[in-house]
């Protein structure tokens, strides 16, 4: 099943302004990253978000949260993202973990 291109729409505009955004087919869906690492991206009909150990559990205890797991690597994966104010909130939430990671090499 090919990801869902209106939201991959949506998060692109969220994060294409932003410095060392670039964005990568991966796991069946889109990535998008920040100076090469990833923050977030869409898989299927969900929104998948790299949010830190900090913020992982707080985020599992929205009732649209569950745990990501595709790849052994696990991540969150959101569903209650319709609103575009819900969107934003989510990406902000993978944004501030993401941009304090060190830039990968090459990115």
């Amino acid at each position: 099943m090919p990801y869902d291109e209106a939201d991959a729409v949506r998060v692109r505009k969220l994060m294409r302004r932003r410095k060392g955004f670039s964005e990568k087919k991966m796991f069946g869906g889109v990535g998008f990253l920040l100076h090469g690492n990833m923050c977030c991206g869409v898989w299927r009909e969900f929104l998948i978000l790299r949010v830190g150990p900090k913020a992982w559990q707080p985020a599992l205890d929205d009732a649209y949260a569950r745990e990501f797991d595709i790849t052994g690597r696990s991540m969150t994966e959101p569903q209650g993202y319709e609103r575009d104010d819900d969107l934003k909130d989510w990406v902000r939430l993978a944004v501030r973990f993401s941009s304090k990671l060190p830039p990968k090499e090459g990115a």
